[in-house]
């Protein structure tokens, strides 16, 4: 469980697990928090249930496509560098009070998370592994200078959230099914000055997603793949040192005119490199991997490490590595159905991808997020070069997919999942 020690918020027990080393310490040497300020404190919530409740759109609908469309209500609490956290309360859906000066608007300070509610096949609403994405957002709010907050307190409102609306808008018949969790802390200061913002706003609101069917199937087609064209080195996502580790808002608006581009040319999304040896960092906003045959033969997952802030620890990316360390090991009991392969978290780059896929060693590659789940990559293409990839040449994506499907919607008991007390 999380706490206050000193003032300071603590993370969950396993973040050291989850967050690089230089991420953690941004977070457990918060300074934002005095002690005499007022926590924010779940105990506290107001609640107002709206009076003019909201459709639920039909599957498939515009509505829906548009993610424009959110539940029936939102949580909102404000911070002042004065007094601290105000009582959060839970709220109709509607508009933010923010003033045109608001640092947000001028600074980008902002930082969110992206999580998502399941209804199971069992009937039960769950979150998957939401520790680690209270612990993420904890850290990413230090690294902008926004307040700290007990990360047990922000799991406790997305519960209280998730138990209002979801029995409404992800009712027990739609099994398989989730909907998009969005909280999200900004600046809301409205002084124009260049300084730590003084006032704050957190909100955390749920959105209608249409929900990708994420069931395994015994043969893919290269239509079923993620096409991905990869970044030139005058344009890159993130850089040593810099912010690639935090979920910021800035870090994603400048990416938006690549993956513009990208879309315009047939691709789905952005391979991200990083200078002239072209690192590979992420797929779009997506942790990427690839599975390869080494020059000496030996089967790896291989995927960029964490150690230069120029990727997110995704929390779908940690839960791959885990199970691919469990369930793909020479010792696992999975051995006799699949060839076990040495998990590698390290730099890699470019040329190393098409060395191996002119070698033929090249066996798969995907992108994980909690978005877009896990998705083969069937294409890269890198200036000249065109690298095809059969999605269908090993089975470890597709086990990889559905023991995450069935921990996700309850085909699988887990310790990863919190059951939500729906009322």
């Amino acid at each position: 469980m999380a706490s206050l020690v000193n003032g300071q918020a603590q993370l969950f027990p396993g973040a050291d697990a989850f967050l690089p080393s230089s991420v953690l310490r941004l977070a457990s040497t918060t300074t934002t928090h005095s002690s005499r300020l007022a926590k924010l404190d779940f105990s506290q919530l107001k609640v107002e249930y709206t009076t003019n409740p909201r459709p639920v759109p039909a599957p498939g609908s515009k509505e829906v496509t548009s993610h424009r469309i959110c539940t029936d209500h939102m949580i909102t609490a404000g911070w002042t560098a004065e007094y601290g956290w105000a009582n959060p309360e839970l709220i109709p859906y509607g508009a933010l009070p923010i003033m045109p000066t608001a640092s947000v608007l001028h600074y980008a300070t902002a930082c969110f998370e992206g999580m998502k509610v399941y209804r199971g096949y069992d009937g039960k609403l769950r979150l998957f592994r939401p520790h680690h994405n209270v612990s993420r957002m904890l850290a990413s709010a230090t690294r902008i200078s926004l307040p700290e907050f007990e990360p047990q307190a922000l799991l406790k409102l997305i519960h209280k959230l998730c138990a209002v609306d979801g029995p409404k808008w992800l009712p027990r018949d739609r099994g398989g099914s989730s909907l998009y969790i969005r909280p999200t802390l900004v600046g809301s200061d409205p002084s124009l000055g260049f300084q730590v913002p003084q006032e704050a706003l957190l909100f955390i609101i749920i959105s209608y997603w249409e929900t990708k069917d994420v069931t395994p199937r015994a043969q893919l087609t290269p239509k079923d793949g993620m096409r991905l064209l990869a970044s030139q080195e005058d344009m890159v996502r993130a850089w040593p040192g810099g912010t690639g580790s935090a979920k910021i808002s800035a870090n994603y608006g400048p990416s938006l005119l690549v993956h513009s581009q990208a879309r315009r040319s047939g691709f789905d999304q952005v391979l991200w490199l990083f200078g002239p040896e072209g690192y590979v960092t992420e797929a779009g906003s997506s942790n990427f991997f690839v599975i390869w045959r080494t020059e000496r033969g030996n089967l790896q997952m291989v995927t960029a490490a964490l150690d230069e802030h120029t990727i997110l620890a995704g929390v779908t990316r940690q839960s791959i590595l885990e199970l691919a360390k469990e369930r793909f090991s020479y010792s696992s009991k999975f051995g006799e159905e699949f060839e076990s392969l040495e998990v590698v978290e390290t730099k890699f780059t470019i040329f190393d991808i098409i060395s191996a896929a002119k070698d033929g060693r090249l066996l798969a590659a995907f992108a994980v997020g909690t978005a877009c789940f896990i998705v083969p990559i069937s294409h890269i293409r890198y200036k000249y070069e065109q690298i095809d990839i059969n999605v269908n040449s090993i089975p470890h994506v597709s086990a990889l997919q559905k023991w995450m499907s069935d921990i996700l919607y309850g085909n699988e008991p887990s310790a990863w999942t919190d059951v939500i007390q729906e009322e």
